[in-house]
């Protein structure tokens, strides 16, 4: 179970990096005031931290994910982005909030998931344990400049 969830992960995280290149290579030329900030929350948030989510839920947890946190997980990250990506576009900060909330809880369920790991890579834990600070730390401050440039 551990792997197959691993690559939902991935594919999903491996297509929006690839959708993030192609909205940069469509917006730039365009001029496209978002479109960067659009390719950027793509391939970074959207991405490879799914990627990475994925991965290091297989290596970590110290038990494989139900499928039902596996999709509470799955869906929450990429609606909460989209909301986040939407309301920014359209300028509408309360949007923006609800994909923010939406993000910091699917942040607290994976954090959760490795709460009691056993693995040997501590590395590892610690650069994901990383990663969801600086997520969790990073989305405040998007909900304040999203609110502040509607």
């Amino acid at each position: 179970m551990k792997g197959r969830f691993a690559a939902v992960f991935f594919i999903v995280g491996a297509c929006a990096v690839v959708t993030g290149g192609l909205v940069a290579a469509i917006t730039g030329p365009l001029a496209l005031s978002s479109g960067s900030w659009v390719a950027a929350y793509l391939v970074l948030v959207v991405g490879v931290a799914q990627c990475a989510f994925g991965v290091a839920q297989a290596v970590l947890a110290p038990r494989p994910l139900s499928q039902t946190l596996f999709w509470v997980e799955l869906g929450c990250w990429n609606v909460g982005s989209a909301a986040v990506i939407a309301g920014t576009l359209i300028a509408h900060p309360l949007v923006v909030d609800v994909g923010g909330v939406m993000l910091v809880i699917t942040l607290a369920l994976l954090l959760r998931t490795t709460f009691r790991s056993g693995s040997t890579r501590r590395w590892l834990l610690w650069a994901y344990r990383a990663l969801i600070v600086v997520l969790l730390v990073s989305i405040p401050i998007g909900l304040t400049i999203a609110a502040v440039r509607a």
